[in-house]
């Protein structure tokens, strides 16, 4: 199985970071940055704006795919407190369901 494409959309919350995020992606040698862009987004409530960031998303290229000619190895990482950890149990029962 090899990998081809991968599209990775972040928010970002100023512009110095989307320039950041998108120089690091040119940069990066581990894969070729296909495309890439960067929409400014609002939410609002009742007219108003009460919240604004940019919506930046990075097409990378890994390999070709009629002739791929290596194998990528994906990894995530989730900072604490994003999503609970399905391996920890901090309940007492040491029951497995």
């Amino acid at each position: 199985m090899y990998l081809v494409k991968v599209v990775e959309t972040f928010r970002v919350d100023s512009e110095p970071e989307v320039k950041r995020i998108i120089e690091e992606a040119k940069n990066d040698g581990r894969f070729e940055l296909i495309k890439y862009e960067a929409v400014k987004k609002q939410k609002k409530a009742k007219g108003e704006v009460i919240d604004e960031w940019t919506r930046v998303t990075l097409h990378k290229g890994f390999n070709v795919e009629a002739e791929p000619t290596s194998t990528i190895d994906i990894v995530y990482n989730v900072s604490q407190g994003a999503f609970p950890d399905p391996i920890s149990n901090d309940d007492d029962d040491d029951s497995l369901f």
